[in-house]
């Protein structure tokens, strides 16, 4: 597991002690980002909120830098891993600064006062996503793409080596898909974060990923660079479409699952 930030071995992840996905192995490394892609359904979802430690493994082990993820504090995990999952939260009264702040909270200790060192932490969050102009702003009167920049803003308030991220660009509109994605390929490349991450499009995870890991009925059916699975009549396979539906989705910009209900 050298030079690994996240490692998972012979990973079960599931509800209640019912394994919805079993025998994952993930390797994510500095500056790489991996992303799960799939049918809905088939566990991407799953696995992301067991690695962010939402869930606990149905069997197997998560590695978090050489240590067993189960064992760690909040607070240690929480220094090297930050978490964005899907939802539209709206933070009663809370400026976007107040929000991004918040990922200071394993550095601030019981009292959460900010001192000046964090403080820059929070200026310079905002100022590489590029939410700056926003720090005054209350944070439930931004637009969606806005508010998921900001809460990426938080994620990297935390100096984390690991991003988890579930279905980042959900609810957006084109413009800020591409933005957020821009951002995170700058900040991967620039702070060598490791990502993992869902996503829902195809074009997107091509465009956006080194590694791309394939859910399916269950098991992780492959992995591998975008060129690799993205070639030959794999990904309709993997969705169960014809290649006449594929390229619908390319022409109309929309996910398979928008267009046919997967």
């Amino acid at each position: 597991m050298e030079n690994k930030v996240l490692s998972a071995r012979n990973l079960s992840a599931g509800y209640g002690g019912r394994a919805v996905v079993s025998g994952v192995e993930l390797d994510v490394s500095p500056g790489r980002i991996v992303t799960l892609i799939g049918p809905n359904g088939a566990g991407k979802s799953t696995v992301l909120k067991t690695i962010a430690r939402q869930l606990a493994p149905a069997a197997g082990t998560v590695w978090l830098e050489g240590k067993n993820l189960v064992g760690l504090s909040e607070n240690q995990a929480a220094r090297t891993m930050a978490v964005l999952m899907t939802n539209r939260t709206a933070p009663e009264l809370m400026t976007c600064r107040d929000v991004v702040s918040a990922g200071r909270y394993p550095y601030t200790g019981r009292l959460g006062i900010l001192s000046a060192a964090d403080r820059e932490e929070v200026r310079r969050a905002m100022e590489l996503v590029g939410v700056a102009a926003l720090a005054e702003r209350e944070f439930s009167r931004v637009s969606d793409g806005q508010r998921q920049l900001v809460m990426l803003a938080r994620a990297i308030c935390q100096r984390p080596r690991l991003l988890v991220l579930d279905e980042p660009t959900s609810f957006l509109d084109i413009r800020y898909k591409l933005v957020l994605l821009s951002v995170l390929k700058d900040l991967v490349s620039q702070e060598r974060l490791a990502v993992v991450m869902s996503l829902h499009e195809l074009e997107l995870a091509r465009k956006v990923s080194d590694t791309v890991v394939c859910v399916k009925d269950g098991t992780v059916d492959r992995a591998g660079s975008p060129d690799e699975i993205f070639c030959g009549g794999y990904i309709g396979e993997l969705y169960g479409v014809t290649p006449e539906l594929l390229e619908q989705t390319r022409e109309k910009g929309i996910t398979l699952e928008e267009l046919h209900g997967i």
